[in-house]
């Protein structure tokens, strides 16, 4: 019986979630598949059990089911409870999951790909919402000093005490300013959904890095470019997570290189 792995979320038909993992079990030659499958928001504990009727193996977790992948998990690795959310679940021998979280050493090895140094760097990480959990623990574990800007400070202060790591907080407002003095910027936030983009200090071909990528990176990157930054979208993180995601359920490490290369190119078709 062919085995069912796929992603969860509410959008989910634009991921490029069965593109990656397709074309990686093809490669492995395994009997299984990956699907689409929408989940809408306030349904995931209904969605998660039709599918475990469905035999499903193996799921990533997107927007926006992250946290209740969590609570309703058999077991979660570290990770992803110091993280408070799940992209990965697992299925066990008793029909329950594992939670587990790729995210953040996906972002890990999206630097790794790309040849950006973290180790006693200044980063300055804008947004502390869900997704900038997961990189500001990577971030923290690299060794980097931290300078987070969020437009609601309580929220980032939230999250630093969560996470239980070292941050300076500071204001949206100061955006630009903490840009300027940065070594490498990280931008979580999803202004570039809305077409909006920052003010950018002169960027003396430093890192300006948006986890994003497609069109909703596309404004900000632009405009990074513009003001002398070199641009970097989130292609490397999404294919990464997706690796360790599949190494969890498999057993195997694909290769992400050309993963990447197959990824690119159908960005670059569609923006």
């Amino acid at each position: 019986m062919t085995k069912l792995y796929g992603v969860v979320g509410d959008p989910v038909s634009h991921s490029l979630s069965p593109v990656i993992h397709n074309a990686w079990i093809r490669e492995h030659g395994l009997d299984a598949t990956y699907e689409a499958l929408h989940v809408p928001k306030g349904e995931f504990e209904s969605g998660l059990s039709s599918l475990q009727d469905r035999q499903a193996l193996g799921l990533n977790i997107t927007l926006p089911h992250k946290e209740a992948a969590i609570e309703l998990a058999e077991s979660a690795s570290e990770v992803a409870r110091r993280i408070g959310a799940a992209n990965t679940l697992v299925r066990l021998k008793s029909g329950g999951w594992l939670a587990e979280n790729t995210d953040a050493p996906g972002f890990t090895e999206s630097l790794a790909l790309a040849n950006i140094e973290i180790a006693d760097q200044n980063v300055c990480l804008l947004g502390a919402g869900g997704a900038a959990r997961a990189v500001a623990l990577a971030l923290s574990d690299m060794r980097a000093t931290l300078t987070i800007c969020n437009r609601t400070e309580s929220r980032a202060e939230e999250l630093v005490k969560h996470l239980n790591i070292n941050a300076d907080i500071r204001g949206l407002e100061h955006a630009e300013a903490e840009m300027g003095k940065a070594d490498v910027v990280i931008n979580t936030l999803s202004l570039g959904h809305t077409g909006r983009t920052l003010d950018f200090p002169e960027g003396k071909l430093r890192t300006f890095y948006d986890i994003s990528y497609g069109k909703p990176a596309k404004a900000m990157l632009e405009q990074a470019e513009t003001a002398g930054w070199k641009p970097l979208d989130g292609l490397g993180m999404l294919v990464a997570q997706a690796a360790f995601s599949f190494e969890l359920w498999f057993g195997i490490l694909p290769d992400m290189e050309s993963a990447l290369a197959r990824c690119r190119k159908l960005v670059e078709a569609t923006t």
